[in-house]
């Protein structure tokens, strides 16, 4: 606990305060990784165009 104090001071902080920070910042890590979740599975279901045409498959097996 006394390193702790230490590192709080040379941060001009108090432990309590230290540990809101930190707190607060895992929530928030928290937060970011949920929607980003949500976004890659909503791209999941609504899928994706990677542009050109559709090709006929005697169009692709032609020499």
């Amino acid at each position: 606990m006394t390193k702790l104090r230490v590192i709080a001071a040379q941060r001009s902080t108090s432990v309590s305060r230290m540990l809101a920070d930190e707190l607060s910042t895992i929530v928030e890590q928290a937060e970011h990784y949920e929607q980003a979740k949500r976004a890659a599975l909503d791209a999941l279901e609504t899928g994706f165009h990677p542009g050109g045409k559709p090709v006929a498959r005697d169009e692709l097996h032609e020499r």
